[in-house]
């Protein structure tokens, strides 16, 4: 789990200002489960269900989710122990692809991707812990914002005072949700061995009310494969990982069949006292569980939801406020963004810049028209960047892997993705379009902000004084490096910006 809280120590020098390696592999498997199960196995997975048109092809289909997502981490693991870099997708593609690249993923992860994610979430969470408050009606608009934007800005407050105050809060809202996820397959269970399943039986769970397409199969596939995002995020933080080699692919192993039994069983839970029919109109499917079979004890299911949402902003922001980091220590971002806390070493600008851009969406957006563009822009992120573990294999075939995967995985991987993302595509090409021109609008960005390095000294001076008031206000300096660990030497790289490194290429 997470350890110390004092600043890293040269053998007979001073105390060393730097990110430390304080989570531990429980932590990083509850960074995984955490980010991935939200509210939605919780609130209406009836998405899959509604286009496979039975309950057995529906299971089959959160098997297979759950399958395509361990591809895809496979192949993380082995991008995250080769480049043993924080900052995930990003850190990947700038390495593989260059600075453009790099830079238009982070552009559209920091603009829009990841601060609507969170403001959902926060959202989400304010509905529930306010239903008890209005329990006739909707939550009332401006009481829902508030405490949305009250929760973001303590847990903010609470990972810029201490990675294992953060940690911890990850660890136990993660346990929290698995035991109210067990308790819901418990009770199933207890509902099979009563006889209650005829839901299950193969003639049953086959017997389609709706003929499914292609088209069908794959938005169901879609509905599943967004349901297990979030696998990839302990990539964000590698650096701060107690030995990434070896504890990066374990918390993937660990985590990732770990979610995919408890959403399946889960599901199967849910069909041993509802309907198909039932779970297709209820808007809240757990909490409808529990009413049926929980009795006086049905309240775990809304404060479950709630747990689970409050869990998944603390994960959110943690790892999103290291992307912003990452960003800014490779040139893609202020300076300041690079820096850390003094006594805490934590990226306190990045975590505020992460939290002020969700409060902007919360306050100006419109949060779920947005997460549809959203969707579409982080599975094309997944694809581009295990494309790119191809690609290095190609051009640095020599470089160490302490993980090398079967080429199969990542091919078998990018079919899966290529065939949706042309389905979205020709489904969807609105939003897939919008999508697409939220990247390009980081194209001029790029080369005013990071190619064009003759800048006015005005500009400079400006940027200069913000950030040496940043510097004082949040009391934060660059972090020092240290001899990189023995194992990390034959990943080593120059510690220039990306930006420089790949105008050099």
């Amino acid at each position: 789990m997470a350890g110390g809280e004092q600043r890293g120590e040269r053998p007979g020098g001073p105390a060393r200002v730097a990110l430390q390696k304080e989570i531990g592999l429980g932590s990083a498997c509850a960074i995984i489960i955490g980010n991935i199960i939200g509210s939605g196995i919780f609130i209406s997975p009836k998405g899959v269900l509604e286009h496979t048109g039975s309950v057995g092809l529906a299971l089959i289909i959160w098997v297979l989710g759950g399958g395509v997502a361990a591809l895809g981490s496979l192949c993380y693991a082995e991008l995250g122990v080769t480049i043993p870099k924080s900052g995930g997708d990003y850190s990947y593609v700038t390495e593989i692809f260059g600075g453009l690249a790099g830079f238009l993923l982070l552009w559209s992860a920091v603009l829009i991707m990841y601060p609507t994610s969170l403001a959902v979430i926060a959202l989400t969470f304010s509905n529930y812990v306010l239903q008890p408050v209005f329990p006739n009606c909707i939550p009332p608009y401006n009481a829902s914002r508030i405490l949305s934007m009250v929760c973001l800005l303590l847990l903010t407050w609470v990972n810029s005072s201490s990675v294992r105050w953060a940690t911890r809060i990850q660890d136990i809202f993660t346990a929290g949700k698995l035991l109210a996820l067990a308790l819901i397959i418990t009770v199933g269970f207890i509902q099979i061995f009563k006889g209650n399943y005829e839901e299950l039986t193969p003639s049953k769970a086959f017997n389609f009310w709706m003929t499914p397409s292609v088209g069908h199969l794959a938005l169901a596939f879609l509905q599943g494969s967004f349901a297990f995002s979030g696998w990839n995020f302990l990539n964000y933080v590698t650096e701060e990982l107690v030995d990434p080699r070896r504890n990066l692919p374990r918390a993937i192993f660990i985590s990732i069949p770990l979610v995919t039994f408890v959403y399946t069983f889960t599901n199967i839970a849910y069909f041993t006292a509802m309907s198909p029919q039932e779970l297709l109109s209820s808007n809240a499917v757990a909490v409808t569980f529990g009413e049926k079979l929980l009795g006086y004890f049905s309240w775990v299911m809304p404060v479950s939801v709630a747990l689970s949402t409050f869990g998944g902003i603390n994960g959110y922001l943690f790892t999103s406020s290291r992307l912003c980091f990452s960003g800014a220590r490779e040139g893609h971002l202020p300076s300041l963004l690079a820096m850390i806390h003094v006594k805490h070493c934590t990226p306190i600008p990045a975590l505020l810049v992460c939290c002020l851009a969700t409060l902007i969406i919360m306050l100006v957006g419109d949060t779920y028209t947005l997460i549809n563009y959203v969707s579409f822009i982080n599975y094309l992120c997944y694809g581009v960047t295990i494309i790119g573990l191809i690609v290095l294999r190609w051009k640095k075939p020599k470089i160490f892997r302490p993980i090398k995967v079967n080429l199969l995985i990542p091919v078998t991987y990018l079919a899966f993705w290529a065939f949706l993302l042309i389905f979205s595509i020709y489904s969807e090409p609105v939003v897939c379009g919008v999508g697409l021109i939220i990247i390009l609008t980081g194209v001029p960005v790029f080369f005013l902000g990071v190619y064009w390095r003759n800048k006015p000294k005005c500009v400079n001076r400006l940027t200069e004084s913000v950030t040496c008031w940043g510097q004082k206000l949040c009391f934060v300096v660059y972090p020092q490096d240290g001899v990189p660990e023995e194992d990390e030497v034959p990943a080593a790289r120059s510690h220039l910006p990306a930006s420089e490194t790949s105008l050099r290429k």
